[in-house]
């Protein structure tokens, strides 16, 4: 099967190319990028005023198999992420119950192979049941396929637990994946702590949670000389403290989310559980250190932090409902209009924060756009306007802070090791 991407302007960040050219896919590789490519293909995609990238990759999502098949499952989501322009995807291991051994991931991997339209991958718990006292079996989690370990929606309170993480890791060069908010700060906390809660009379949870957590997890995979990663960062003195770290030659990586980079608490809306995410929305100084950190490298990824909950769940009181919303399919809508159209970034380092960037940070084999490599490719119309709603997503989520926004800038065609799975917004058999 051969296809041929015709007049797109080629990003591949890789190599910093970035001009007009075709694409030849074949047997699901790469085999030819250039200007005028003539060889005759089964089919032709006029890519014409549009972006050819990378596929796009998401490190950080929550697919809730296995337990909460109702919020989401690896059928539904990945058909979410090939909608959203997403060949990679890594779903975290708080689940029902957690990812801590390597029969779940072995089982999973085999799910995802059956039923995902993207390429899913594994992360594991970093401890037993994710409860902080005795590590998971991540050595056998390795070898079942798991490209990452996290104890993600808390923090790991003992510090000798990552301690002993991090030492063992160190081993296989592998990377945790820390959420950063110092327990005993943030209890019952809703939102940023601030002038809005005060308004709002919501109990807050302050950025020097995020801060302290940041700086401690650093200093100790630092000690042990291991990879950390920092989940969805979202203050600016923890942006700081990476960029700082990154200059003593610490191993550490960090992301940001399009939430974190594009709303502040003032969108905190009593009446709007969609706004409800941890870590909170933060003010607008924190917003614009996330920003910069993109600019100058502090921060290697962007992901969504893909997050659905049921409906009930979420048609709740502010403080009762769970944290989070979807995020798959609107990500590169919101980065395109509130961060390219805004020229606030160019569109080089987008492409280059959601896909080849994150997959050094896991070590993932994608994220590449060149002759020899699997054809996993996204096609993005950077100036389709199109108006986010929650009855056209693929998730089972629909409690997105998004719907109803008019959005510039879309994925049109998602491909999977040289298959076609998304074309206009429609996934295909």
């Amino acid at each position: 099967m051969k296809i041929l991407l015709k007049g797109g302007r080629v990003i591949n960040p890789e190599n910093k190319f970035d001009a007009v050219a075709d694409v030849l896919v074949e047997d699901g590789k790469i085999v030819k990028i250039g200007a005028g490519i003539e060889d005759k293909a089964d089919e032709v995609y006029d890519a014409n005023g549009k972006v050819v990238t990378p596929g796009l990759i998401d490190l950080h999502v929550h697919l809730r198999e296995p337990g909460q098949e109702a919020k989401e499952d690896f059928e539904s989501g990945s058909k979410a992420a090939a909608a959203g322009g997403f060949t990679t995807i890594c779903t975290m291991p708080n689940t029902k119950p957690a990812v801590d051994s390597a029969a779940l991931v072995r089982s999973l991997k085999m799910r995802a192979q059956e039923v995902g339209v993207v390429n899913v991958e594994i992360i594991g718990a970093v401890t037993k049941g994710q409860e902080g006292k005795e590590l998971a079996e991540m050595g056998d989690m390795l070898e079942a396929g798991a490209v990452a370990f996290s104890d993600d929606g808390h923090f790991d309170p003992s510090a000798k637990v990552m301690l002993n993480a991090f030492d063992y890791l160190h081993t296989f060069d592998k990377v945790i994946i820390n959420h950063e908010e110092e327990p005993t700060l943030i209890e019952d906390g809703v939102m940023n702590e601030g002038h809005r809660s005060a308004m709002l009379g919501l109990k807050g949870r302050p950025t020097v949670a995020e801060d302290i957590a940041v700086a401690r997890d650093i200093m100790l995979a630092e000690y042990a000389g291991s990879k950390v990663h920092i989940a969805h960062i979202s203050s600016a003195r923890a942006v700081d403290i990476v960029r700082q770290a990154k200059k003593r030659g610490v191993k550490v990586t960090a992301e940001a989310t399009p939430q974190h980079l594009t709303m502040t608490e003032e969108c905190v809306n009593l009446f709007d559980t969609s706004t409800k995410i941890n870590p909170p929305l933060r003010a607008a100084k924190d917003c614009e250190a996330i920003l910069e950190g993109l600019k100058d490298g502090t921060i290697d990824a962007i992901v969504t932090d893909h997050s659905p909950h049921a409906q009930e769940e979420k048609d709740r009181e502010y403080i009762y409902a769970p944290s989070g919303f979807p995020g798959l399919e609107t990500s590169l809508g919101i980065m395109l209009t509130d961060l390219y159209h805004e020229q606030k970034l160019d569109l080089p380092l987008i492409i280059s924060k959601m896909s080849y960037e994150p997959a050094k940070v896991f070590g993932l084999n994608a994220g590449k756009l060149s002759e020899g490599a699997q054809a996993d490719i996204t096609v993005i119309d950077p100036e389709l306007e199109w108006t986010v709603d929650e009855k056209e997503f693929y998730t089972k989520g629909s409690h997105s802070p998004f719907v109803g926004r008019k959005l510039k800038g879309k994925a049109v065609l998602t491909m999977v090791k040289g298959k076609v799975v998304m074309q206009d917004g429609k996934i295909l058999d």
